[in-house]
């Protein structure tokens, strides 16, 4: 969410770096596809810079997130899990994301 101090003295998206998104997913994983195809729809209207990581390649990821691929991290926060809602992405990117 956008601070108060953020809201009464927005910075111009021109200046501002683009929103850091990462994506845990996996090999053959539907969903994923979706995710970032979800992900590639905004990239017009917003600055988002997206990065894909295979939970597979790694032991650790693999046992946090197992079956629940796609996971969607925004700012390093996770804010979807197994399926991404284009309304409710929308309206964090809104919130957070400089335009495109």
């Amino acid at each position: 969410m956008t601070s108060l101090l953020g809201r009464l003295f927005p910075r111009r998206d021109e200046d501002a770096p683009p929103l850091a998104i990462t994506v845990y997913s996996r090999q053959g994983c539907g969903c994923c596809v979706k995710a970032k195809d979800v992900l590639d729809g905004f990239r017009g209207r917003y600055r988002i810079e997206v990065e894909e990581v295979d939970v597979d390649q790694d032991p650790a990821l693999r046992d946090r997130y197992g079956m629940e691929v796609p996971v969607v991290a925004v700012a390093g926060k996770v804010r979807c899990r197994g399926q991404v809602d284009p309304r409710l992405l929308e309206r964090l990117l809104r919130a957070e994301a400089p335009r495109g």
